[in-house]
């Protein structure tokens, strides 16, 4: 299932009002949402601050609620749009959900692993592989964690 660039644009926006709302309350700003059969099933932003809890991604969040949401661990059909490139442990959270594709918004150089540090989602040695897809409104979904840490130092 391979979305419009529209639809990819318009997902992607989505996750950024989340990116902002978590920026509101003093969280890094990433946001995500998962679509499946072109519907919003479920969104996330990081909560790590609120919930003290270093797993509480906005991609283990939006995983979370689509789990739930489908009543599976499977995420078959499904897309996740997020602002920042995964982590590992989101890759692996990724993975193990067997998303069927990652759009997401600003590069990560130094703990992207789809792509910048790490290719997860091309690992052969894995038995699931997924297209991904950088860059969708990077400079937007960049702006924003720039603005965030600037007005922190």
């Amino acid at each position: 299932m391979i979305e419009s660039k529209v639809e990819d644009l318009k997902w992607m926006q989505e996750a950024l009002v989340l990116a902002r709302a978590a920026a509101q309350r003093g969280e890094v700003p990433v946001g995500a949402v998962i679509v499946h059969e072109n519907r919003l099933i479920a969104s996330g932003s990081n909560t790590r601050e609120e919930r003290q809890e270093a797993i509480s991604h906005a991609e283990t969040e939006a995983i979370s609620a689509a789990c739930r949401a489908l009543s599976s661990w499977r995420l078959s059909g499904c897309t996740l749009y997020v602002t920042l490139e995964p982590c590992i442990m989101c890759a692996g959270a990724i993975y193990q959900a067997r998303l069927d594709r990652v759009v997401f918004g600003a590069i990560d150089p130094k703990a992207g692993a789809l792509g910048s540090l790490y290719r997860i989602h091309e690992d052969t040695r894995l038995n699931h592989r997924l297209p991904v897809e950088g860059g969708v409104l990077a400079g937007d979904c960049g702006a924003i964690l720039k603005e965030f840490f600037r007005a922190r130092r």
